[in-house]
């Protein structure tokens, strides 16, 4: 309901849907749309290094870029000491992100 109000930001923590309507995760938002997304030796958003102090532990991840169409916003969790392979992260549109996480 939230984003009924506002637009997303990065930074945001949402809850989206990433499988379906039945699986909600918790994730960081680190990419609107027109962006682009890569781990090169970390977070990098359109070609820039992103400086992520709540990432505390993590694992070498290498993901060539993603470009972010026009609906498009790239989610990611925190935890990121475990590999890349066992993690559930990528694009989803506006459409899948239920709202921010309220604490």
């Amino acid at each position: 309901m939230a984003y009924r109000f506002r637009v997303p930001q990065r930074g945001d923590v949402v809850a989206v849907q990433l499988a379906g309507r039945s699986v909600v995760y918790v994730k960081r938002l680190l990419g609107l749309p027109g962006d682009t997304v890569s781990f090169v030796d970390g977070l990098r958003r359109n070609g820039e290094p992103v400086d992520e102090p709540y990432v505390t532990k993590r694992a070498g991840w290498q993901l060539d870029h993603v470009t972010l169409g026009d609906d498009d916003y790239f989610v990611v969790g925190d935890n990121r000491g475990m590999e890349m392979a066992q993690h559930e992260f990528g694009t989803a549109t506006r459409g899948r992100l239920i709202g921010p996480r309220i604490f």
